[in-house]
């Protein structure tokens, strides 16, 4: 044997604290079973485990409590209410069905050979040639009571321009192909999906010509169902979901109860046909 080597264990057998009677002076105090102790003394290599393990830092001890105690947010979101249950329900049926009945919504589709009679129907909602059509009757009318009408009927489109674009902007929900929007759309506004400006449009002006215009039975029919087909046109499409073109038929009632409201008389619609003539004058 080397002499470095017995001057060594020399060394370690004069060191009192090696003994093991002293080796719990070092060590932290553990419980211990039958196959950790053997004569009574500890193993050197599982103590020195054990001594590594408890002088962890408490940070670290500190953040595996933290890990394990799941926070109030996530636990809502594992046990989720029967209302949101209900509410993603509905949204996934929305989106599923919207998606099956946009059997028009493009060339290829099932009805892809009937699109451009369905744009065509759609066409008759948009805001743009219902806007133009109303001034130019503006211009053509000689009669008080026709001003007046067409004079709220103006009013009724720009209110409902203005809230579908607003609402809109606000919620922001593609459609159910995520269809670009096309330059008609952009004049109009009508970039987004919810809520149908198509539809509330169709519904708006058919209870305004239903109550102010003498139609004959047939005619209030067709019109009823002209609105509908209007709405019903915008899912086929694939612009609209169904739940878009069910809030644009309510917007669309909404919209005429507010125009009767603040219903403008004669003389208003008069002082405003008049200011509207001098302002552009000049240009004719």
């Amino acid at each position: 044997m080397p002499a470095h080597q017995s001057r060594s264990r020399t060394r370690d057998r004069n060191n009192v604290l090696n003994r093991p009677e002293f080796m719990s002076l070092n060590q932290p105090l553990r419980t211990n079973t039958g196959a950790e102790v053997r004569g009574g003394a500890r193993r050197p290599g599982y103590l020195k485990h054990q001594h590594s393990q408890h002088q962890q830092p408490d940070s670290e001890q500190d953040d595996r409590r933290e890990s394990v105690k799941l926070p109030e947010e996530d636990c809502m979101q594992l046990n989720p209410s029967f209302k949101g249950i209900a509410m993603n329900s509905l949204l996934a049926i929305d989106i599923s069905m919207s998606k099956r009945l946009g059997v028009c919504a493009y060339s290829y589709s099932s009805w892809g050979s009937v699109r451009a009679m369905v744009n065509l129907l759609a066409f008759t909602g948009h805001g743009i040639p219902w806007i133009c059509g109303t001034l130019l009757c503006l211009a053509r009318s000689n009669t008080l009571a026709g001003q007046e009408v067409l004079v709220n009927l103006m009013l009724a489109l720009l209110l409902d321009v203005m809230t579908v674009a607003g609402v809109q902007k606000l919620v922001k929900r593609k459609g159910p192909w995520e269809m670009s929007p096309s330059f008609l759309d952009y004049l109009a506004m009508d970039m987004y999906s919810f809520p149908a400006a198509h539809a509330s449009r169709a519904v708006m002006v058919a209870k305004f010509l239903l109550s102010h215009l003498v139609l004959a039975v047939p005619l209030r029919i067709l019109l009823v169902l002209w609105a509908f087909l209007v709405g019903m046109s915008r899912i086929v499409l694939g612009r609209h979901h169904l739940t878009d073109v069910g809030c644009g038929f309510a917007l669309g009632f909404l919209h005429y109860s507010l125009v009767e409201m603040v219903w403008l008389s004669s003389s208003t619609c008069q002082a405003l046909i008049s200011f509207g003539s001098l302002s552009w004058s000049p240009l004719f």
